[in-house]
């Protein structure tokens, strides 16, 4: 039986909002890809399974599985596959089938584009920024009651004394906000709406 890769030293720990647990990573491709699929609104939920049953076999799988808004998928990063022996693998790929998951296979190239890659880890890094009631309330107001609007709009509409920028970027990621991430870099330009 193959060796559980989220007992290597070298493991940490993804926690999101959309995570019900904390889902074990060795491997930045996968926290990035994580970080993505966390600021990307069609994904709801993000779990870890980290094994299955198959026939009377229980079959490693330490595996991702994104609940998007048109179905399940287990999270497949190229660079970062387990290396199974051919029994192994056609266990974990009948575990899959039997878990109904399809598979979301990402490429390096396609984790590392532009300006989404670059976008997310900016945001990201404001995830835990510190977000005050009144503040909360005026950006989730200002959207509710003006509909989507630019970055720069929106950071000029709710001005106080501190600089609201890092408290939208902490909604965001707290899954309060939609920024959109893939059109451009991040900037006064950049659409922000409200999570539906």
């Amino acid at each position: 039986m193959q060796q559980s890769r989220s007992r290597h030293p070298d493991t940490q720990l993804f926690i999101s909002c959309k995570t019900a647990t904390a889902i074990p990573t060795r491997c930045s491709l996968v926290r990035d890809a994580l970080v993505q699929a966390t600021l990307d609104p069609a994904v709801r939920k993000i779990e870890f399974v980290a094994s299955a049953r198959v026939r009377a076999e229980t079959v490693v799988l330490d595996a991702v599985v994104i609940s998007r808004d048109d179905g399940r998928y287990l999270l497949d990063v190229v660079p970062a596959r387990p290396l199974r022996d051919v029994e192994n693998e056609g266990l974990a790929l009948l575990a899959q089938d039997q878990l109904g998951l399809a598979p979301w296979t990402l490429t390096e190239a396609d984790i590392r584009r532009e300006p989404r890659f670059a976008n997310a880890r900016l945001v990201w890094g404001y995830r835990l920024a510190p977000v005050g009631i009144e503040m909360r309330m005026r950006i989730l107001t200002a959207l509710r009651d003006d509909g989507p609007m630019m970055l720069g709009c929106l950071l000029k509409q709710v001005r106080g004394p501190r600089d609201p920028s890092a408290a939208v970027l902490a909604l965001a990621c707290s899954d309060l906000l939609e920024l959109d991430l893939d059109t451009g870099p991040l900037g006064p330009a950049t659409v922000v709406r409200c999570r539906s």
